[in-house]
């Protein structure tokens, strides 16, 4: 396809209902991803679309969904007992989102939409169901637990999205999602859509088995990241990581600011020192309880949390408009979820910050994602006005922190703030 980048929603064919939710949303022109998706899903055919994150992949399924079941009587539309649409997440978060964004560009059609996850709200979930919805948005494991008791059917699907169907191999649901598209009407009886912003050759595996010969749709696939992002890299020692992150959050007077390291324990440990030293913030990972999260993501949107650190179960489907910088507390190792992260700042056109350490313990995975990337990270200087003193919480066990930071660094792996201090053990610097 070789749609303008800027075609008008109006010049698509959309009914008025559909243009009412689109105005609400504020969207006048397509993104690049909706202007090449959405003349073919509208004609009813199939799409797998890549696209970087942030890019209006969420609206172009969306409102090919509803115009599909708003131009196409459901089936048997007496014995309706189930969706005619359902929309499948990797995460809580991702589905809540899609479910706000559906509320708004769906408004004036009429069409009953719903969402089921996890952790919370079960017996308003399945009452809901109960009652009867057009669009059901979910997680992979909430939505068979309804199915499997009977709550809905499946036989009236007349369209399917799958989001961020990469992640959904990365957090083992692959055998969920397959359970679920066995039992949809044929795929040559529905309208396909698989969005994600990587397409491997498991995801597309997955696409051609169960998709009518679906269009292929690449935004830019071989720019990992975007350029409006500026991108740097520092060689701390483990011990100078809290101090630097500190004295970088105040110099810049960071304000939404998502900082993401590889584990629950060290996000709570990051938040504690954050709060310590006079940093608002909070940590969000896998068994936060829903309601829990889904405040702490209120106040971070609303701007009351300036500080949100995160696990990487929480660096995909997240949207959260307006995050000015990111942190990589610890480099992350998976090369892909690099541009994962940082994704969640420069979207729809903005611009943002992107801060990485290259630490002891992590700086093993630079190489890889350097190559992933396609180009090799500026290097930030730790000079020695940078690093700050630290005030270490009670509740934190002070044999990490024995000792002052060291200014500059000037000792051990990463110390000196090059790349030739911040040589990563058993490994020849390309």
């Amino acid at each position: 396809m070789n749609e303008s980048k800027n075609i008008a929603f109006t010049r698509l064919g959309l009914p008025e209902v559909i243009l009412e939710g689109v105005r609400r949303a504020g969207f006048q022109t397509c993104t690049p991803i909706q202007s090449q998706t959405l003349p073919l899903a509208l004609q009813g055919e199939d799409v797998a679309g890549q696209a970087q994150t942030g890019t209006g992949k969420t609206a172009a399924f969306l409102i090919a969904t509803f115009n599909h079941l708003l131009s196409h009587a459901p089936p048997d539309a007496d014995q309706l007992d189930g969706p005619r649409a359902v929309i499948m997440a990797p995460t809580r978060e991702l589905a809540v989102q899609i479910h706000a964004d559906a509320m708004v560009l769906g408004s004036a059609t009429g069409l009953r939409i719903a969402v089921v996850f996890g952790g919370t709200d079960y017996d308003k979930q399945r009452d809901q169901l109960a009652a009867g919805v057009d669009v059901l948005i979910g997680t992979p494991g909430r939505l068979i637990d309804f199915f499997k008791q009977r709550i809905f059917s499946l036989r009236h699907v007349q369209a399917m999205v799958l989001d961020e169907a990469d992640r959904m191999f990365d957090l083992g649901f692959i055998k969920d999602i397959r359970f679920v598209l066995r039992r949809l009407p044929p795929f040559d009886r529905r309208l396909n859509m698989l969005f994600s912003a990587t397409l491997s050759y498991r995801v597309l595996e997955l696409a051609y088995e169960h998709m009518n010969n679906p269009h292929l749709v690449q935004i830019e696939p071989d720019k990992k990241t975007v350029d409006n992002i500026t991108q740097v890299v520092y060689f701390p020692a483990n011990q100078e990581k809290p101090g630097l992150l500190i004295a970088l959050m105040r110099r810049m007077q960071a304000s939404r600011t998502m900082v993401f390291v590889n584990t629950k324990r060290e996000a709570d440990h990051v938040a504690h020192i954050l709060e310590a030293n006079g940093i608002g913030a909070a940590a969000i990972s896998g068994d936060v309880p829903q309601p829990k999260r889904l405040k702490m993501l209120k106040n971070f949107q609303e701007g009351t949390l300036p500080v949100l650190v995160a696990t990487d179960v929480a660096s995909r489907g997240l949207h959260v408009p307006d995050v000015s910088l990111v942190v990589n507390y610890d480099l992350p190792q998976d090369a892909a979820d690099y541009v994962h992260r940082i994704g969640r700042t420069a979207r729809a056109g903005a611009s943002g910050d992107s801060i990485s350490f290259a630490c002891e313990s992590y700086a093993v995975t630079l190489p890889e994602i350097e190559a992933y990337i396609g180009y090799r990270l500026p290097v930030g200087q730790l000079d020695p006005g940078l690093l700050v003193d630290v005030k270490i919480p009670p509740r934190e066990n002070r044999s990490r922190f024995a000792g002052r930071p060291r200014p500059g660094g000037g000792q051990g792996r990463g110390g000196g703030g090059g790349r030739s201090s911040g040589q990563r053990p058993g490994r020849k610097r390309r």
